[in-house]
């Protein structure tokens, strides 16, 4: 990881596995706080400074999903992971609704704790991530696994060619684009005329999703070239 590591906040009550899970994290390049109870959590997350919370459901003095709802109310935002016992079915949809962003049932292997908080950590920062489940730009975030788009927290209706091609820049960002490549790419065509196809979908993507479609922001036209996806 480069730059400043990711901070950590791990809410285990369990001392061998707060341990175990705190030096592995601290070995891939995380900086690693510990609780190892709900009260505890909600004092050391109340600055809101961590990156990520792993956060135990079970947990003495208060349970993680009511620290979750504690978090949320008070508009502290950092993406948590749940850790849940195994067949607690009701745990994980109470967790979500709460505002978890994700959960991972004990017992579980490490490298797929790390994947899950490697998945949060990009869609918190909206950092390149072609193939990752989400990406953010502006006051849009695209969610990829859902086929979604929201807008200032709205939804935003696209046709599923508008999404291929929204993706299709997403995942080609910065690069200069041509109308015939696009065309090729998106559509599947390999010789047609109708590049003019191609600026319809983008001029219905602008209006959907740039502040000002006529002075756009993301989705630039490269004149005599193309077309640029810039974030």
């Amino acid at each position: 990881m480069n730059g400043t590591a990711p901070r950590v906040l791990l809410v285990e009550d369990e001392p061998g596995l707060r341990l175990t899970l705190g030096d592995r994290l601290t070995s891939e390049g995380y900086s690693v706080e510990t609780a190892a109870d709900g009260d505890e959590a909600l004092a050391r997350a109340a600055d809101a400074s961590h990156d990520l919370i792993v956060l135990d459901v079970m947990l003495p003095r208060q349970s993680g999903l009511d620290v979750c709802r504690t978090l949320r109310q008070r508009g502290i935002t950092t993406p948590v992971l749940m850790l849940t016992a195994k067949g607690q079915v009701a745990d994980r949809v109470v967790g979500l609704k709460l505002g978890a962003d994700d959960y991972l049932t004990k017992p579980f292997e490490t490298i797929e704790l790390l994947a899950r908080l490697e998945a949060l950590l990009r869609r918190r920062t909206g950092g390149p991530q072609p193939g990752g489940e989400s990406y953010r730009f502006g006051d849009v975030v695209v969610d990829f696994r859902r086929a979604e788009v929201l807008r200032g927290g709205r939804p935003v209706e696209l046709s599923a060619r508008e999404f291929k091609l929204l993706r299709h820049f997403i995942e080609h960002r910065g690069d200069t684009l041509s109308r015939d490549a696009l065309l090729a790419d998106v559509w599947g065509y390999d010789e047609t005329p109708l590049t003019r196809t191609v600026d319809v979908h983008v001029a219905g993507l602008r209006q959907k999703l740039e502040a000002n479609p006529k002075a756009p922001r993301f989705i630039l036209t490269i004149h005599g070239l193309g077309y640029k996806f810039a974030s």
